[in-house]
């Protein structure tokens, strides 16, 4: 009796502390960073004065910010480090390859083939992400994170061997070798280490920004939400959330499945922005870089993640010019970044600088003098 009365305290208690306006700052700050972006990017655009090459940049711009929100939702939500966000962008991105080439004769909108695919990599990097986290999600730290990365890995070997492709009469077939029964060269969909070629590219910039306006909406609320609390109180006392009957491994696996399934969506319109698309590009190092952008931006904050993802993915293209030396001046300029964000004297000089610069307010009521 005791204990279902603490349950009810606790369920009253977390209900109660997402009202208000906590989170209003961090929506507002989050959605004006989007939409000023976008309108100063297309303005930029449209009058000639950003290139083509850095056109090219915008879809996957909002592609990485929309991953960077996900993760966050895992690493600063739920308090856990995982490095497999670049095996459910995979899983996102080749079925929406697939989802997209079978409707292509029974659908003629692109737009309409490219929000069924995005529903569709949604619920197949969701069942992944459910999979995998029912196993793993008990080990913490380093364990998780290693067990994450080799689930990138397997992701990524595994469509290095699949071949998908469609038949005369139009049914999807796969097969663990260069030939599918069946099926002829131009039926083939993914071929294997090649991964997808000749994909009808369906995205686009507004598309793309879309994705992430919905990513934030998601993500911003169920952090305020009474499961969002939950699964902050967990990660801050793991212990403290069990012994108030706080079913520990439901929100984590929560928490871990809806960020899977919005990886897979940003797979999905990273994938449907190129002509072309190999397993190649979903190895570790898209995980790390993802991972990045988090750390960078602050773990746990939303909208810091957001500029990480859109600096770091435009500075390589900005420092084209240096050719040879772009990768090296790209790692310099993050270590140095790091290095300023997270060293405690840099931070306590530079706010004591913009302290200086804030006008002095006369806290004398008038009327008064003060002494």
């Amino acid at each position: 009796m005791a204990k279902k009365r603490i349950k009810m305290n606790t369920r009253g208690l977390l209900k109660g502390a997402v009202k208000g306006s906590e989170y209003k700052k961090e929506a507002m700050i989050s959605y004006g960073i989007l939409i000023i972006g976008y309108i100063v990017l297309q303005a930029g655009a449209a009058a000639g004065i950003i290139g083509r090459n850095l056109q090219g940049q915008f879809v996957p711009i909002c592609v990485y910010m929309s991953l960077a929100i996900a993760l966050n939702l895992v690493v600063g939500l739920s308090g856990e480090l995982s490095l497999g966000h670049a095996g459910f962008m995979a899983v996102g991105a080749f079925s929406g390859i697939l989802v997209t080439r079978i409707l292509e004769t029974s659908i003629s909108s692109g737009p309409v083939r490219l929000v069924i695919a995005l529903i569709a990599s949604a619920l197949i990097a969701s069942l992944a992400g459910f999979i995998i986290g029912i196993p793993i999600l008990g080990l913490q730290g380093d364990y998780l994170a290693i067990v994450t990365l080799a689930f990138g890995e397997i992701v990524r070997n595994l469509m290095n061997v699949l071949y998908f492709g469609l038949d005369a009469n139009g049914k999807l077939r796969f097969a663990f070798n260069h030939t599918i029964d069946g099926v002829d060269t131009s039926g083939r969909i993914i071929t294997g280490a090649i991964g997808a070629t000749g994909v009808i590219k369906t995205a686009s910039f507004t598309s793309a920004a879309l994705l992430t306006a919905f990513t934030l909406f998601v993500v911003l609320n169920l952090k305020n939400s009474k499961q969002g609390r939950a699964i902050m109180s967990i990660r801050d006392n793991r212990i403290a959330g069990e012994s108030i009957g706080l079913n520990v491994r439901k929100y984590k696996l929560m928490a871990f499945v809806i960020s899977a399934a919005l990886a897979g969506m940003a797979g999905c319109m990273f994938a449907q922005g190129y002509s072309t698309m190999a397993p190649t590009k979903f190895n570790v190092n898209t995980s790390v870089l993802i991972l990045v952008f988090v750390v960078l931006g602050g773990i746990g904050n939303i909208w810091g993640g957001m500029i990480a993802a859109a600096l770091l993915t435009v500075l390589p293209e900005a420092l084209r010019q240096f050719a040879d030396y772009r990768m090296l001046t790209y790692a310099i300029v993050l270590i140095v970044v790091m290095i300023c964000t997270y060293n405690p004297t840099i931070k306590a000089r530079v706010g004591g600088f913009v302290d200086k610069l804030k006008p002095k307010k006369d806290k004398a009521k008038p009327g008064k003098e003060v002494a």
